[in-house]
């Protein structure tokens, strides 16, 4: 899911219960930043980047590369990812105050915090997420990626919801649905305006929320949390 993350290791389905191990903490943190050198160069110079290019970029060897990553395109995944397990987390936590909000509003207000960014470096990763959503206009290969994605996502956001709602699994999925998908068409139409057009159309936390609100608006047991 594409967000503005936080430094966090990547992640694209909820936290294990046991603490990430050293070895797996250096393996996400070596993905992410290969991610990061495979975003810029995407933003930068489109489809033409090859493996070689981000490797070099990201400093590590060819073969160091192919032992993350399948493909060139597979290198942004984790980027994208990367606020999963912060969405998700941050959503279990509004979820959890006892100050009388409904699911709705606190999934309106954790998709909000996804998509602003906290500091400079979490800007800049939104920026190369629009910057690759430009890009994936013409590229198939960069397109799959983006959708395993939100599917993954989609996926994730289904125990989490089950945990806060009262509603069957049909309501659930449903509720999952509508806010991937809030969450995706709002940065697609985010990344797809004129850089002259006006700031506040532009403002991806704006538009996940309005999306959020429309799509969950046929959805009672959003009202509502589980007691």
């Amino acid at each position: 899911m594409p967000t503005a993350p936080r430094p966090a290791a990547p992640a694209t389905a909820p936290p294990p219960s046991a603490a990430p191990s050293l070895t797996e903490r250096r393996k996400a943190a070596t993905e992410l930043e290969i991610a990061r050198a495979a975003a810029a160069l995407f933003a930068e110079r489109g489809s033409a980047v090859t493996a070689d290019d981000i490797a070099r970029a990201a400093g590590v060897a060819l073969r160091t590369f192919y032992r993350y990553f399948r493909t060139k395109e597979d290198a942004v995944a984790p980027l994208l990812a990367v606020g999963v397990r912060q969405w998700l987390a941050e959503l279990r936590r509004l979820a959890g105050e006892a100050d009388g909000r409904s699911v709705r509003d606190v999934l309106e207000q954790a998709a909000r915090q996804a998509l602003t960014p906290s500091d400079e470096r979490a800007a800049e990763a939104l920026r190369w997420t629009r910057g690759l959503l430009r890009v994936m206009r013409d590229d198939p290969a960069l397109r799959s990626v983006w959708h395993r994605v939100h599917h993954d996502s989609e996926e994730a956001l289904i125990p989490v919801l089950t945990e806060v709602t009262d509603g069957g699994p049909l309501e659930v999925r449903l509720a999952a649905a509508a806010a991937n998908t809030a969450m995706r068409v709002a940065v697609e139409t985010w990344a797809s305006a004129d850089d002259g057009a006006d700031a506040r159309a532009e403002d991806p936390a704006e538009l996940v929320a309005r999306g959020m609100r429309a799509l969950t608006a046929g959805l009672p047991g959003l009202d509502r949390r589980r007691v």
